[in-house]
């Protein structure tokens, strides 16, 4: 396995450098003209989306870029699990974590919210509201094909996976340790399913997110590091930043000289950078700094 995914799907380990509290966040806060704010999965349990490496994740192997697009029966197999998952993801929704995230950008208060960028695919900062949001991995809503470009419903792929296996019948409660945070679930029986081509060219269609060992497009990259030049503190809730689509952001800050904040329950690899480092759930903090 690659060090990366190794690293995103290791074991949970408890953070060992706390630093400040709540309050000197939002002294902190205050003291800024804006920041920018990056999220991860630890945001989103609290909905009942699993994440990697939380402290009540269970292990996982993602299927890589790679071997989604040269294998069929590797598509196969992907489709029959996210076909389960997706039941089950589909009805999640926004915390109080996400709630508050759109609340600061709507006030603009304890200071002005420059951006969101967001590692999480579940399009729950859409639901909550969030509209300055860069969705760095792409979102699970989303079908596209690789043949065309064309980009559809995920909802609207639902019903035709359901009338080409009328024998699979979608699981009402997967249970955390069986549904992974893209949609991804653990499935046995998955050799004869059938898996739909693109309406429009007869591709082959992948989830648009990026799967582990696929670059994170461009444009994106580049709005969330404009977003960090014109923020003067990034604020990370909820991620471990083991791999570097999420990382470069801190270490970008850092490098700059402007402060990082992290707030996460377990290690992340920004710890020695942090001017506070809190050990705590997003959905009591991101509140707490609203005054909510």
């Amino acid at each position: 396995m690659r060090p990366d995914v190794r690293r995103a799907t290791g074991a949970w380990e408890p953070t060992r450098v706390l630093r400040g509290s709540l309050h000197d966040l939002r002294e902190l806060l205050e003291e800024v003209d804006g920041a920018v704010v990056l999220t991860g999965a630890g945001i989103s349990t609290e909905s009942g989306v699993p994440d990697y490496r939380g402290p009540r994740a269970q292990r996982a192997t993602p299927m890589m870029y790679q071997e989604f697009v040269a294998d069929e029966a590797n598509r196969r197999r992907y489709w029959a699990r996210n076909y389960q998952g997706w039941a089950h993801l589909g009805q999640a929704l926004p915390n109080a974590g996400h709630r508050a995230l759109a609340r600061w950008e709507d006030a603009d208060l304890p200071t002005r919210l420059v951006g969101l960028i967001t590692q999480n695919v579940d399009g729950l900062h859409e639901a909550a509201g969030s509209r300055r949001l860069v969705t760095l991995h792409g979102r699970s809503a989303e079908v596209v094909c690789l043949g065309c470009g064309q980009v559809t419903s995920r909802a609207d792929l639902q019903p035709r996976l359901a009338a080409l296996n009328p024998g699979v019948e979608p699981q009402s409660d997967m249970g955390h340790a069986e549904l992974r945070p893209d949609g991804d679930a653990v499935v046995d029986d998955w050799a004869d399913f059938v898996v739909p081509d693109c309406l429009a060219c007869g591709g082959v269609l992948k989830p648009h997110v990026v799967f582990f060992g696929e670059p994170v497009p461009a444009q994106r990259v580049r709005q969330a590091l404009d977003w960090c030049d014109e923020a003067d503190l990034l604020l990370v809730a909820g991620s471990s930043l083991t791999v570097m689509s999420g990382l470069r952001f801190a270490r970008h800050m850092h490098k700059q000289g402007k402060p990082v904040v992290v707030v996460n329950q377990g290690a992340t690899r920004a710890d020695e950078l942090a001017t506070v480092r809190l050990d705590a759930s997003t959905g009591e903090v991101l509140p707490a700094l609203l005054g909510a």
